[in-house]
């Protein structure tokens, strides 16, 4: 508890700086948010089925994992042409083969979505059955500069919806990514968001931690390189290497987390 208040304490000292800073920069920070607007080069949203089966190359007798992702433009696969390169899909084939057991998968993403966006389209979904609920959500947030804590608060709601309308067990969120390393945004515009990027991050650490049935995983570094793939054309999104490699951070974490949740 003691350690969570310091972080709590921390957060609110940065939010108040960064606050500072955006007014000191509003005029500079409008008109490159207003250039990015319009030079930025919008992907489609990757194609393919938004639910499937994934099964392991060598099963034990087991009922399948259903994995439901929610999210937006990342998680839709915005960046790759295919949703066999994307996040969902891939995650449960590798899930399926860390586990052993077959995994049922179903995606729910829309392009721009911040968390409250997500939240009211779950609420007119029929959501099937799932076990794990991961999510991608923040960027827009960042972006639209939701408070940290709303948006907290917006990604607890929609746990409880999915926990109590799908019977979800295990939540993992994935962390905001850097946003200053996007070559799509220029500084010092890139440095703000990156800023709050970091806030909501610490914010959800301090709330989530990595508990029995919920957690933040942040992404791997090595996914925000200039390497071949990692980086979509548009210097926004993930490639199909940075995709690849985001869903291979996740599905042992993932793997491990479950199965203290089916001992427990």
């Amino acid at each position: 508890m003691a350690l969570q208040t310091r972080l709590q304490a921390r957060t609110r000292a940065q939010t108040r700086a960064l606050t500072a800073a955006k007014l000191a920069l509003f005029p500079l920070l409008a008109a490159q948010g207003l250039r990015v607007r319009l030079k930025a080069l919008e992907l489609p949203e990757a194609e393919g089925p938004r639910m499937g089966e994934a099964l392991p190359t060598r099963a034990r007798r087991a009922q399948p994992l259903r994995l439901l992702v929610v999210g937006d433009s990342s998680a839709a696969g915005v960046g790759v042409a295919q949703q066999r390169e994307a996040l969902a899909e891939p995650l449960a084939r590798l899930l399926a083969e860390e586990l052993g057991r077959p995994v049922q998968w179903q995606l729910q993403a829309r392009t721009g979505h911040s968390a409250l966006e997500a939240l009211a389209a779950l609420r007119e979904t029929a959501l099937a059955p799932a076990d794990i609920l991961v999510t991608v959500l923040g960027v827009n947030d960042v972006v639209r500069q939701v408070p940290a804590r709303r948006t907290r608060e917006q990604l607890d709601a929609l746990h409880e919806h999915v926990r109590e309308h799908a019977g979800v067990r295990y939540w993992l969120h994935c962390g905001v990514p850097p946003m200053q390393r996007f070559p799509l945004l220029p500084a010092p515009l890139r440095w703000l968001l990156g800023a709050q990027a970091e806030l909501l991050n610490r914010e959800l650490h301090a709330h989530l931690g990595d508990q029995r049935d919920r957690a933040l995983r942040r992404l791997p570094m090595r996914l925000m390189g200039r390497g071949p793939g990692l980086m979509a054309a548009d210097g926004f999104h993930p490639g199909p290497r940075g995709y690849a490699l985001w869903a291979e951070s996740l599905a042992p974490f993932i793997a491990r987390r479950w199965a203290r949740v089916e001992r427990d």
